[in-house]
């Protein structure tokens, strides 16, 4: 039977030597173990948890920080999860306070679950746009596009640190610079020899997430997309912005289907820095 004793367990900084008991949280409530992701998460951001006392962790989340190390422009909440046997105790609603009074004035951002959203309003989260999930194996074929890309070096870092600190509107390099190990592909775009896209594939279970995309216009955003999906037999991922019509009509034509579809919210900013119009999908939604 559930007991209230977690609501009285101190909150810990979650480190690497965690990730198995992170997995393991994910497997409980019906996600995926994602352990690539967690063990990402967990070294670009802070973890945050509570253990259970019988083994593992009673509940998690991971805050991902952008900008000055002092005084970060913003930070990205996810992974928020309550182990079943001790869910609907406000332990998510603990964490998540003690979480929004540790970062104090940082604004903050995070991808909600129709299921999450309830809770996140009353701390004082508000919607302010959402992205689409969308899944399935990318088929070639349409219009011949017109944007050439190729595979990044390491020469081609200090462009796409440029353009995405300008597209994301916070630096977030220590995000950026973790992908060429993190991800299994890693493509850009130029245009006169300056980088006008890049985007990001990496494995997740048994499928290949996109992201981040970040593009000059929906022509690169495509090409970017298709490339990376032409060099993968697993089934892409990604969750668009859906002021990004077209893109997302395009993927659709492709063979993705939508899956689910979360809710932007932001605290103690009324919308996300940067170019949306440039910025088509994230890393992941666990880090914004």
């Amino acid at each position: 039977m559930p007991t209230s004793f977690p609501t009285a367990l101190p909150i810990r900084r979650l480190t690497l030597r965690d990730l198995t008991a992170c997995a393991d949280l994910s497997e409980n409530r019906g996600w995926p173990r994602e352990e690539h992701k967690w063990g990402f998460l967990l070294t670009a951001g802070r973890g945050y948890g509570i253990d259970d006392p019988e083994g593992g962790l009673v509940a998690a989340c991971v805050v991902t920080e952008y900008g000055p190390r002092d005084r970060p422009d913003l930070g990205a909440i996810g992974m928020v999860l309550v182990a079943e046997r001790h869910a609907r105790q406000g332990i998510g609603r603990r964490l998540m306070r003690h979480v929004v009074s540790m970062l104090d004035t940082t604004p903050l951002t995070l991808h909600a679950t129709p299921y999450g959203r309830p809770l996140y309003e009353e701390l004082g989260f508000k919607a302010t746009g959402r992205a689409e999930m969308v899944t399935g194996r990318f088929t070639p074929g349409g219009a011949e596009l017109r944007v050439a890309t190729r595979a990044a070096s390491a020469e081609d870092l200090p462009g796409i640190l440029r353009l995405d600190e300008e597209v994301f509107g916070a630096d977030r390099t220590h995000i950026v610079t973790r992908l060429p190990a993190f991800a299994d592909q890693l493509r850009i775009a130029e245009d006169d020899g300056r980088v006008i896209g890049y985007a990001a594939a990496w494995p997740n279970m048994d499928t290949q997430v996109v992201g981040p995309l970040i593009a000059r216009d929906t022509d690169t955003a495509k090409a970017l997309l298709a490339s990376l999906g032409a060099r993968t037999d697993r089934p892409l991922r990604t969750d668009i912005d859906v002021r990004h019509e077209e893109l997302l009509a395009w993927v659709k034509e492709r063979g993705l289907a939508s899956v689910a579809f979360n809710t932007v919210m932001t605290y103690g900013i009324t919308e996300l820095p940067g170019d949306w119009t440039r910025r088509f999908a994230p890393v992941t939604v666990a880090a914004g």
